[in-house]
């Protein structure tokens, strides 16, 4: 799996005991990585068998129903997920971006928030499947815009000026809004977040 040679992996996971709900979950990502999404959630569903509760397995598996596009499912997956892992990053970043494909933007948020709290960094590494950016453009730009939001929170505000640009170009703000939302009233007068507003027309 290291050095992403899927299939040996997967053939070595099959010679392990098939009671195991951590193989078929290894088992499960690899298949996954090489997107073969019908034996991914049949390895996830074995390996739920054996551990329903395994908040890892809910995870990936409502990964799987993301890029199936079932998104009410996938959100169930993370919901169930949260019950029996409450301090995990990556399940609150997954459910707050299924959330916002969704349009339910305040939802999102919230959960955003909630990742970014436990980990300011969830959205920059990850070993494990993770759901991927929104397809559409609208949603991309309130993802980054949420994000931004985030960024302003945790301090970092050279990466929140970046996402609030990513969302300007994609469509979902525009300059007043963002002078508008006090979140980012501590942006202001910073250069960087002056010169993106003035080449948006904002004086």
């Amino acid at each position: 799996m290291a050095r992403q040679r899927y299939q040996a992996a997967i053939e070595a996971y099959k010679k392990g005991p098939r009671d195991s709900a951590t193989l078929w979950n290894k088992m499960g990502i690899a298949y996954q990585l090489m997107f073969n999404l019908d034996e991914a959630t049949r390895c996830y569903e074995k390996s739920l068998k054996l551990d329903p509760k395994n908040p890892t397995v809910l995870n990936n598996l409502g990964t799987i129903y993301d890029s199936l596009k079932e998104y009410p499912s996938a959100e169930r997956m993370y919901r169930k997920a949260i019950k029996y892992e409450t301090k995990s990053a990556l399940i609150y970043k997954n459910l707050g971006t299924n959330l916002l494909t969704q349009h339910k933007y305040k939802k999102g948020w919230e959960d955003y928030k909630l990742a970014l709290a436990i980990d300011p960094d969830v959205f920059q590494h990850s070993t494990s499947p993770r759901v991927e950016n929104p397809a559409t453009v609208e949603d991309r730009g309130a993802m980054n815009y949420y994000m931004a939001k985030g960024c302003v929170r945790a301090g970092m505000n050279d990466r929140a000026i970046e996402y609030l640009r990513m969302a300007l170009n994609e469509g979902f703000t525009n300059p007043k809004k963002i002078m508008a939302d006090s979140e980012f009233a501590g942006l202001r007068g910073i250069p960087a977040f002056e010169q993106l507003l003035t080449s948006q027309g904002t004086p």
